[in-house]
C-alpha cells in the first residue's frame, strides 16, 4: 500500500512539474509574440494622441522603456496576483473582460462535449457492433460528414434552415441560464452542434476502432462463452476498455473547442471568449490578446492534467507504469 501511495505521488508531482514548466514556457512565449507584433505598443495605447509627449508619458508609465526582462517579470508578477493590465479599447480591467468572456465559451463547450460524446460514443458502439450492416455505412458517412464539413459553412446553413425558414431556433445573441433555461438553450443548440460535429466525429471513429479490438480479444470471447448478456458483454467489457482511446482523444480536442469557439461564436454573434479574442487581435489590444492566450494555454495545459489523472483511475497500469 505504502508503495502504491508513493507511486502515486510520484506520478501526479511529475504531471504538476512538467504542467508549470510548460505554463512558464508558455508565457514567455506569448509575452515574447504580443512583443513581435507590428506596431508600436505605446501608439496602440494612445490612440489618437500622437504627440511625443504623450507616447512619452505612455512609455514611462507602463514601463516600456525598461528592458524585456524587467517587463516580464513585472508582467508575470502582477498576473500572478490576477492583474494582467487594461484594455486598450475598454479601459476594463483584462480580467473582467475574460470573466464575463469565459462562462458564454465554457458553457458553449460543455454542451458541444455533452453532444459529441454521447452521439459520439453511442454511433462508434453501434458501428463496431453491426460491422457490414446499414448502420455501420450510416454512421461512417455522417463521421465524414462532419470532419469534412467547415464550421463556417455549416454553421450558416443550420441559421438559414433552423432559424430562418423554421424558426426553431434562435439565429444569434445569448441570454444567460439564469435568466431563461429555455431561451438560453435555444440560442445555444446550433452553436453547440457546429462546435460539437467535428468532435462527434472523431469521437465516433475512435470509439469504433477501440471497440472492434475490444471485442475480438480473449477476453470478451471468454465473457461470451460464460454466457453473460450481449449488453454487458458490449458495456462491462468492450466499451469499459476502450475508454483509455476515447479519454485520449478528448483530451487532445479539448483545446481545439476553445479555438474552434472563435468562428463559431462569430457566426452566431456570440459575446464570447473567442469573439473577444478576436475583437482584441483587429484593435491591437495587446493587454488583451497576452490574457486572452494565456488564459487559452493555461487551459489547454489543465485539460490535459486532468485527463492524465483521469486515465491513472480508468486504467492503473497507465499510473504504475509511467512512475517508474
Amino acid at each position: 500500500m505504502k508503495t502504491l501511495r508513493r507511486l502515486l505521488t510520484s506520478y501526479v508531482s511529475r504531471r504538476i512539474g512538467m504542467s508549470l514548466v510548460t505554463m512558464v514556457l508558455v508565457s514567455i512565449t506569448v509575452f515574447l509574440g504580443v512583443r513581435a507584433m507590428p506596431g508600436d505598443t505605446a501608439q496602440a495605447l494612445a490612440g489618437e494622441q500622437t504627440s511625443p509627449e504623450v507616447l512619452a508619458a505612455i512609455r514611462s508609465e507602463y514601463g516600456l522603456d525598461d528592458n524585456i526582462a524587467v517587463q516580464y517579470w513585472r508582467y508575470v508578477s502582477n498576473a500572478a496576483t490576477g492583474d494582467f493590465g487594461t484594455s486598450a479599447r475598454t479601459g476594463l480591467p483584462v480580467l473582467d473582460s475574460i470573466t464575463q468572456a469565459l462562462p458564454i465559451t465554457l458553457e458553449l463547450a460543455a454542451l458541444s462535449l455533452l453532444m459529441a460524446v454521447v452521439v459520439g460514443i453511442g454511433a462508434g458502439v453501434m458501428a463496431a457492433v453491426r460491422r457490414g450492416k446499414p448502420e455501420e455505412w450510416l454512421a461512417n458517412g455522417i463521421a465524414l460528414l462532419g470532419m469534412s464539413v467547415p464550421a463556417f459553412w455549416l454553421g450558416i446553413v443550420l441559421v438559414l434552415v433552423f432559424a430562418i425558414a423554421m424558426p426553431v431556433f434562435a439565429a444569434s445573441g445569448f441570454v444567460p441560464f439564469s435568466a431563461d433555461p429555455l431561451e438560453n438553450l435555444r440560442r445555444l443548440v446550433l452553436p453547440a452542434v457546429v462546435l460539437g460535429s467535428g468532435l462527434a466525429a472523431v469521437v465516433m471513429r475512435q470509439t469504433r476502432a477501440a471497440m472492434i479490438d475490444a471485442m475480438s480479444s480473449d477476453y470478451v470471447r471468454t465473457a461470451r462463452a460464460k454466457g453473460l448478456a450481449p449488453a454487458a458483454v458490449i458495456g462491462r467489457h468492450g466499451l469499459r476498455n476502450s475508454l483509455v482511446t476515447v479519454i485520449t482523444v478528448l483530451g487532445l480536442q479539448l483545446g481545439h473547442l476553445i479555438s474552434g469557439a472563435v468562428v463559431t461564436e462569430q457566426v452566431f454573434v456570440l459575446p464570447g471568449f473567442g469573439k473577444l479574442t478576436i475583437d482584441a487581435v483587429f484593435t491591437r489590444d495587446y493587454a488583451m490578446v497576452q490574457g486572452v492566450v494565456l488564459f487559452t494555454s493555461a487551459a489547454y495545459i489543465l485539460i490535459n492534467l486532468l485527463v492524465d489523472f483521469l486515465y491513472s483511475v480508468v486504467d492503473p497500469r497507465i499510473r504504475l507504469g509511467g512512475s517508474r
